[in-house]
C-alpha cells in the first residue's frame, strides 16, 4: 500500500469520527475532540498529497447506480498533490486553532460537523480523477462552508447578508463548472481526465467550454468583478473558518484554471491567455486597492486575498502566452512561480486570519482604528502576525518575496523582440510587470498599517488595552505557520523542485543550502547565503557603534510634539484612516469614497468645538456599477411577476395559451 492509498483511505474514516464526535460529544468537549479529529483528517489530507507528489499511485472508487458513472473516483497526480499538500496543512493548522478559538455559536453540533464535509470536499476536488467527482467536491465544499459561515447569524445579522452573497456567487460558479464540462465530456464520450485530454474540442465548442469553466474557477477564485462575495464572507465567518477559505478554498479555483489550461485544453488561441491576463491583473490591482484603504482587520485581508489571487492568475496567463510563443522554458518558470504563490499566500494567509481570530478574542475588536500596543499584551501573536505580514508584502526572508521574484523574473526575460516574440506579448509583459510593482508597492504600505497600527501603536481602546494573550492552543498554530513562512523564504528551492515536477515544468534547480536557481533565465537566489553576508556585515557594524555608545555621553532628548514634557498620546497617532487618506486622494475617482464629519459644540459657545468625528466609507465600485443594477433589474422583473400572479384562471390559461402559440410559430419556423 502506497502513502497515497494509506492517505485517501484515512480521510473518509477521520471525517466519520470528526462528524460523529461533533454530534455525540457534549458541549463541553465538544471543540477538543472534534478540532483534534480535524486536524488529524488534515494530516491524512496532506499524507495523501506528499504520495502523490513523489509519484506514489492511488486510487480510491466508490460506485454508484447508474451505469457507466462513478459517484466517486479518487486519483490524485502530481498537481493535485501540491494542492491537497496545502488544504491539509492548512486544514490541521486552523482545526487546531479552533479548539481554542470555536466557541458559543461556532461550536455548536452543526458547526463542528460541517467542519469535516467542507475539508473532505475541499481534498476531493484536487484528487478526482473525473468530473463527476470534481463537481461532487465542489458541492461538499460548497455546503460545508456554508453552513460553517451561517454559524454565527444568530449574534450579527450581517452574517445573513454574508450568505446570500456567497451562496449565490457559489451556485453561479457550479452551474458554470457543469455546463462546461457537460461540453467537454459530451464531445471526448467520457468523464475521465484522461478521456477528455485525449479528444478535447476544437473551434467553438473548446472557446466556449473554456469560457464557462474559466468563469466559473474566476467565481470561486473571487477575481474581480465577480469577487464580491469575498470580502463579505471572508469577515463575517469564524478565524477557523475564514483562514481555511481564504488560504485553501479559494486556491480550488487556481488549481482548476491550471487543470484546465495544462491539461484538459493546452493548446488555445491567444485571447485566452489575454483573457486571463486582464483578469488577473484587474483583481491584483482593485483587490490591493480596496485593502489599503480599509480599516477592516479581516475585511482587509479578504480583499488582499483577491490581490494574491490576481497575481496567480497573471502568471498562469503569461506562461500561456510564452508557451504559445514558443517561449516554453520562461513558460515553465511562470507556472513554477504560480505554485510558488499558491503556497505562500495559503501559509501567510492562514496566519494572518489566525492572527486576526486572536486578537478579536482578547480584544473583541477587528477595526483597526480601535487597537494598539497588542505587541506589549500580545507577543507570540503580534510576532507571528507580523511575520506574515512581511510576506504578505514580498520582504526578503519571507515566502511573499521568493514568489514574487520567480514571477518578475519569467516577466523579464520573456523575449518581446526576438523571433518568439509577438505584438501581445511585446506589449502585455511590461504593461505586467509594472501592475505587480504597484501591486507590490501598495502591499507594502497595507501591511505596514496593520502591524504598525495593531501592535506598535498605542491603545486606542479600553478592550485593547485590556488584551491577553490568547491560549496555546491557538499561538502554537500560529508559530508553526509563521516558522512554515520563513521556511519557504528560506530554502525555497526543496518547493521550487517540488513545484516544478508538479506542473512538468523544467530549468528548476536547487542549489546550495535550499536556493533555487533558475538556468532558463540565468537567475538565481539562495536566501541563506544572503542572510549569512548581512549578519557577517552586520556583526562588526554593530560591535563598533556598541562601543561608541558606550563612550558617547548620556543626553536626555525631549519628547516630540509634547513641549518636551508628555508621551504621545493616541490622538497624535495615526488611525488607520487617517494613514490611508493620502492614497484615498490620488485614487479618489476609483474609490469615490462617501465621507461624514460630525462637529459638536459646547454648551457656553457655538464657537468652542467639544468633539469632531470624521466618518469615512469606502463602496466597492463593483458592486455599486454592477450589481446593485442588476438586482434592481430582477427586483422589477419580480414585481412584474407578482402583479401577473393575480388568481385569474382567465389569465393563466391566456399565458399558457399565448406560450404553446409561440413555441409552435418556433418549431415550424
Amino acid at each position: 500500500m502506497t502513502l497515497t492509498d494509506l492517505g485517501l483511505l484515512g480521510q473518509p474514516l477521520l471525517a466519520v469520527l470528526a462528524f460523529g464526535a461533533a454530534v455525540a460529544v457534549t458541549d463541553q468537549r465538544r471543540s477538543a475532540v472534534a478540532g483534534t479529529l480535524n486536524a488529524a483528517l488534515g494530516l491524512a489530507i496532506a499524507l495523501t498529497g506528499i504520495g502523490a507528489l513523489l509519484g506514489q499511485p492511488g486510487t480510491l472508487t466508490l460506485g454508484s447506480p447508474i451505469p457507466g458513472i462513478g459517484l466517486l473516483s479518487l486519483a490524485p497526480d502530481r498537481l493535485g498533490g501540491i494542492f491537497l499538500v496545502v488544504v491539509g496543512l492548512v486544514g490541521a493548522l486552523s482545526a487546531w486553532f479552533g479548539v481554542g478559538y470555536a466557541h458559543g455559536a461556532s461550536a455548536t453540533r452543526a458547526a463542528w460537523a460541517a467542519y469535516p464535509i467542507f475539508l473532505w470536499g475541499m481534498a476531493i476536488v484536487p484528487g478526482a480523477g473525473d468530473a463527476v467527482t470534481f463537481l461532487l467536491g465542489w458541492e461538499l465544499m460548497a455546503l460545508g462552508s456554508t453552513v460553517l459561515l451561517l454559524s454565527e447569524h444568530a449574534a450579527r445579522p450581517q452574517v445573513r447578508s454574508a450568505v446570500l452573497w456567497y451562496a449565490a456567487m457559489t451556485h453561479l460558479s457550479f452551474v458554470l463548472l457543469l455546463a462546461g464540462f457537460a461540453v467537454l465530456v459530451g464531445h471526448a464520450g467520457g468523464a475521465s481526465w484522461t478521456a477528455i485530454a485525449a479528444q478535447p474540442p476544437t473551434g467553438a465548442s473548446a472557446s466556449l467550454a473554456f469560457a464557462l469553466l474559466a468563469g466559473g474557477f474566476a467565481t470561486k477564485a473571487g477575481l474581480v468583478p465577480v469577487h464580491v462575495w469575498l470580502p463579505r464572507a471572508h469577515p463575517e465567518a469564524p478565524s477557523h473558518v475564514s483562514a481555511p477559505m481564504s488560504a485553501a478554498m479559494v486556491k480550488l479555483g487556481v488549481y482548476g484554471l491550471l487543470l484546465l489550461c495544462t491539461r484538459l485544453l493546452p493548446d488555445g488561441p491567444h485571447w485566452w491567455g489575454i483573457g486571463l491576463l486582464l483578469l488577473g491583473g484587474a483583481s491584483a490591482v482593485y483587490g490591493i486597492l480596496q485593502a489599503s484603504v480599509t480599516s477592516d482587520l479581516k475585511r482587509l485581508l479578504a480583499y488582499s486575498t483577491t490581490e494574491n489571487l490576481g497575481l496567480m492568475v497573471t502568471g498562469l496567463a503569461v506562461a500561456m502566452l510564452l508557451r504559445s510563443a514558443g517561449q516554453r522554458a520562461v513558460a515553465d518558470v511562470a507556472l513554477v512561480a504560480v505554485i510558488l504563490l499558491v503556497v505562500s499566500h495559503a501559509a501567510f494567509k492562514t496566519v494572518l486570519f489566525l492572527g486576526a481570530g486572536s486578537i478579536l478574542h482578547a480584544t473583541g475588536e477587528r477595526d483597526l482604528d480601535r487597537l494598539g500596543g497588542l505587541a506589549r499584551l500580545m507577543p507570540r501573536t503580534a510576532t507571528a502576525t507580523s511575520i506574515a505580514a512581511l510576506a504578505a508584502a514580498a520582504l526578503p526572508i519571507s515566502s511573499g518575496f521568493v514568489a514574487e521574484w520567480v514571477l518578475l523574473q519569467s516577466l523579464v526575460h520573456g523575449d518581446t523582440r526576438g523571433p518568439g516574440a509577438d505584438r501581445v506579448i511585446a506589449i502585455a509583459l511590461p504593461i505586467t510587470v509594472s501592475l505587480v510593482a504597484l501591486t507590490a508597492g501598495l502591499a507594502l504600505l497595507t501591511f505596514v498599517k496593520v502591524v504598525g497600527i495593531a501592535f506598535l501603536a498605542r491603545a486606542r481602546s479600553e478592550s485593547a488595552g485590556a488584551a491577553h494573550e490568547s491560549p496555546a492552543t491557538m499561538t502554537v498554530p500560529l508559530l508553526v505557520g509563521a516558522g512554515l513562512v520563513v521556511a519557504l523564504g528560506l530554502v525555497p528551492g526543496w518547493v521550487a523542485t517540488g513545484a516544478a515536477y508538479a506542473v512538468g515544468a523544467s530549468g528548476v534547480e536547487r542549489v546550495g543550502l535550499g536556493g533555487v536557481a533558475l538556468p532558463a533565465v540565468t537567475a538565481l537566489l539562495d536566501p541563506v547565503a544572503l542572510v549569512l553576508m548581512a549578519v557577517a556585515l552586520a556583526v562588526p557594524v554593530a560591535v563598533v557603534t556598541a562601543r561608541a555608545a558606550r563612550r558617547a555621553p548620556r543626553r536626555t532628548v525631549d519628547l516630540p510634539w509634547g513641549c518636551g514634557g508628555v508621551r504621545v498620546d493616541p490622538m497624535m497617532q495615526y488611525t488607520a484612516t487617517s494613514y490611508a487618506e493620502p492614497l484615498v486622494r490620488v485614487f479618489d475617482d476609483a474609490l469615490q469614497p462617501t465621507r461624514d464629519l460630525d462637529v459638536t459644540h459646547t454648551t457656553e459657545s457655538r464657537y468652542l468645538v467639544r468633539a469632531v468625528a470624521f466618518r469615512q466609507r469606502m463602496v466597492d465600485q463593483v458592486e455599486r456599477g454592477l450589481y446593485q443594477p442588476l438586482l434592481g433589474l430582477l427586483e422589477a422583473v419580480g414585481d412584474v411577476g407578482r402583479r401577473a400572479q393575480n388568481g385569474s384562471i382567465q389569465r393563466y390559461l391566456g399565458f399558457s395559451f399565448t406560450a404553446l402559440v409561440v413555441v409552435l410559430l418556433v418549431v415550424t419556423w
